[in-house]
């Protein structure tokens, strides 16, 4: 019974392998990642997180709306804020969902110097063992050494502004489950959050650049309430009157004016399989798009 249960869950992480194209080394490595991305997801459905938090952020955009460029890291925010929520009570479910597929993955919490509403814990593993344990053959783990290791970096924000509209999300792999995610004009008030307010220090994140393209493709409004709630949160935005559609266009023009987009082109590309897509990216680019296709709600 305990056999065939381990073939069943075996052949689970083959299919969801099976949606790859397994090629390269890379290919291998990120096929992984996702798929133990959707794996704790399903832990976390289990342990009943969904009840008091959702999913946002880039893979959330990859997992649950086709986001056509890779995440490394699982964001999350609670639904309300909570700054006693310890995420370590959900370590057994995602460790337990792991080990169901055959993961056997490290999972810390890491503490930070300085107190931040931010929570954030890390997953760890060896490649080559990952690899073994569904492949079967030294000959299709080329590439890998014994040293590679997969990392998996998942955020809980414990503090979050009001103003962000949820819904529940279905999956059917590794088996049918739900979860709670911000909406795509939530989701996109979060992009433009993190364009208008990361601190940049020495590399640009051309990762918010792409996601930010791809909501205008799909002419995805932005919540604005929450997006004026972020950016008041951390003192962007302290004007006594709210925030208009034009007032944002005005702040992201300005923004777009002050990016390096080569390098943002240079961060994005490890993410994306046709690089011709960035090819335009530069400050009139965005600025044009952003006067033509930005819209609010």
């Amino acid at each position: 019974m305990v056999e065939k249960k381990k073939e069943r869950m075996n052949k689970a992480v083959q299919a969801m392998l099976g949606r790859y194209p397994l090629k390269t080394a890379d290919d291998q490595k990120r096929a992984l990642l996702e798929v133990i991305q959707e794996i704790v997801l399903l832990g976390l459905y289990q342990g009943g997180f969904f009840a008091v938090a959702s999913f946002y952020g880039g893979s959330a955009l990859r997992i649950l709306y086709d986001l056509d460029r890779f995440s490394e890291d699982l964001d999350f925010t609670l639904l309300t804020q909570n700054s006693n929520f310890d995420f370590s009570q959900y370590f057994y479910f995602i460790q337990q969902s792991l080990e169901a597929f055959g993961f056997n993955m490290e999972l810390q919490r890491k503490e930070k110097p300085i107190e931040t509403p931010i929570q954030s814990a890390f997953l760890k593993g060896n490649t080559l063992q990952h690899l073994m344990n569904i492949y079967p053959g030294n000959d299709k783990v080329a590439g890998f050494s014994h040293n590679d290791h997969l990392t998996i970096k998942i955020e809980i924000d414990t503090d979050p502004p009001e103003g962000a509209l949820t819904e529940i999300r279905y999956l059917l792999n590794p088996m049918p489950f739900s979860v709670s995610s911000y909406t795509l004009p939530s989701l996109f008030a979060g992009k433009i959050h993190a364009i208008l307010c990361r601190s940049w220090k020495i590399r640009v994140k051309g990762r918010d650049f792409y996601d930010y393209l791809w909501f205008l493709s799909r002419h995805v409004p932005v919540n604005l309430y929450y997006t004026e709630l972020r950016l008041r949160q951390n003192k962007f935005w302290i004007q006594d009157q709210s925030l208009t559609e034009e007032q944002l266009i005005h702040l992201l023009i300005e923004k777009f004016k002050e990016v390096d987009f080569e390098q943002a082109k240079k961060d994005i590309r490890p993410f994306i399989a046709d690089t011709y897509d960035i090819s335009l990216w530069s400050a009139d680019f965005f600025v044009h798009l952003t006067k033509e296709k930005l819209k609010a709600k």
